[in-house]
């Protein structure tokens, strides 16, 4: 469809062939705006209605948008010696004529025209608007013509001797089949354009960020400054993530040496009476008597020279760093120490078990 002119279209579709310019339908429309001028002048031209008249639009046939009025329709089909009857008129309804028996309608909803006609022996939708005729069966096509009544459409019934054409011709002789409605005219660009590829996390944060809103789309640079953005978060919540877990890591070898430590006591000594002294004690004083505890521990590893595993226990302790010593130490180093503590404890309480 070309501009506003569905009126054109809608009266070349039903006849079926290019009868009608713009020119012409304009000419018909001047015409009839200069008839109705006059019959408003019979009643004076210094009247109020006539200088209301003229105060209106140029014309109420048609406009700069290319819509024409069902006055003129009607007269230009006048000249093929065909006639409008409106379709739920109380004229129409009391001929009772079923609308299969008709040839054609024409459909007008505000400024929209478009024909139904029968082809042959069937039933097509001429709407401009799509991208191809559509077919209608017979028993669809009350239910068609109810269905546009009740969205609004006004309808007409075109009375008369169409004139021949080839389509009419050829579909006497043969029946045609539709598997798929036609498109709308645009219809397939339109969703050709909303099928995008799957979005990455990056394009899912910018959405997110910039929820689209029917404003207008966001500039090329707008774009990148929002991508760079999402990343820039990306990179922040990594770096979180890195250092919540090395503290995790600090904390728990901590909490994982004490408890050695703590179980590494002498059994003798009641729990109760260890908790409320560690309470009372200083961090400097815990760390002189762990140190003075663990120099013990090595000096009876030394001396018993038993087996060469005794040995080894021995060396592995004294590359033991002391607990509670402080300074910067790796996450190695800190794991390895963790690990030793963790042996020396294991030995220790089997050494005291068989000294029992």
């Amino acid at each position: 469809q070309e501009g506003s002119l569905c009126a054109q279209h809608c009266l070349n579709n039903l006849l079926q062939g290019e009868y009608f310019s713009p020119v012409e339908l304009s000419s018909i429309a001047q015409q009839l705006d200069e008839e109705e001028r006059m019959r408003m002048a019979e009643g004076g031209v210094s009247s109020e209605e006539y200088r209301t008249f003229l105060q209106q639009q140029p014309s109420v046939n048609m406009d700069d948008s290319g819509f024409f009025s069902i006055q003129v329709i009607s007269n230009a089909l006048k000249v093929w010696g065909l006639e409008l009857i409106l379709f739920n008129s109380p004229e129409y309804q009391r001929l009772g004529i079923d609308p299969i028996n008709e040839k054609s309608f024409i459909c007008n909803y505000k400024e929209h025209w478009f024909t139904v006609r029968k082809l042959g022996k069937q039933w097509f939708n001429l709407n401009s608007l799509l991208m191809g005729p559509e077919l209608i069966s017979d028993t669809y096509l009350a239910l068609f013509l109810a269905q546009l009544q009740q969205e609004g459409y006004s309808i007409f019934v075109v009375k008369g001797d169409l004139p021949d054409c080839e389509a009419d011709q050829l579909l006497q002789m043969i029946r045609v089949q539709q598997m798929q409605r036609p498109k709308l005219i645009g219809e397939e660009a339109a969703q050709s354009r909303d099928q995008r590829l799957p979005r990455n996390d990056v394009d899912q944060a910018i959405e997110a960020n910039n929820p689209f809103d029917g404003t207008g789309m966001l500039d090329e640079d707008e774009e990148n400054f929002q991508r760079a953005l999402a990343l820039s978060r990306q990179e922040i919540d990594m770096e979180d993530e890195e250092a919540d877990l090395r503290r995790a890591i600090q904390l728990s070898m901590q909490g994982s040496r004490q408890s050695e430590l703590s179980g590494s006591l002498p059994q003798s000594v009641p729990q109760s009476s260890h908790s409320s002294q560690t309470d009372s004690l200083s961090s400097e004083e815990l760390r002189r008597r762990r140190q003075a505890y663990f120099e013990k521990q090595q000096q009876q590893l030394q001396q018993q020279d038993q087996t060469p595993n005794l040995q080894d226990k021995a060396t592995l302790s004294s590359s033991t760093p002391e607990p509670g010593s402080g300074g910067d130490m790796s996450e190695e180093d800190m794991l390895q120490a963790a690990m030793n503590m963790s042996l020396e404890s294991v030995r220790n309480h089997l050494n005291s078990e068989e000294e029992k």
